[in-house]
């Protein structure tokens, strides 16, 4: 088993890697759209009280498509490889269709397993996240 980390991606919110390989199988920690380097959330402004002063949900899930296949890539991995991905919103009412709909765009010829579910939270103010699973050779 190996631990993957990379300064390629979002830091990690915790003490974890971003993927571990066991065997053929990576699985990804969850994924956000946090720009790598920084905290920044595309597609999210606040004022300094932390109230919304501009939200696209479309940009934050570009954002953590592209985060994942970072990581999937400086593991060894790629985006046909994923088998599994796990989305967790925190609006479902109001994301799902946006992100279905950009779902389909960058899922056209690899159609993992997926599951969707909404959440109150997450542990920044982010909008999406996702838990994936790949293989690996």
């Amino acid at each position: 088993m190996s631990h993957i980390s990379t300064d390629k991606a979002p830091k990690p919110v915790g003490l974890y890697p971003h993927a571990r390989r066991v065997g053929n199988l990576l699985f990804l920690s969850g994924v956000g759209p946090r720009r790598a380097g920084t905290d920044e959330i595309p597609g999210l402004v606040t004022d300094k009280h932390g109230n919304f002063i501009e939200f696209d949900f479309a940009a934050q899930c570009h954002s953590v498509f592209e985060n994942v296949r970072t990581i999937l890539e400086e593991s060894g991995s790629s985006w046909d490889k994923l088998v599994d991905v796990t989305v967790f919103l925190v609006d479902m009412k109001r994301d799902f269709q946006t992100y279905n709909k950009i779902y389909a765009e960058y899922f056209k010829d690899n159609q993992p397993c997926r599951t969707t579910v909404g959440i109150d939270a997450l542990p920044t103010a982010i909008a999406i996240e996702l838990k994936c699973v790949a293989t690996i050779d």
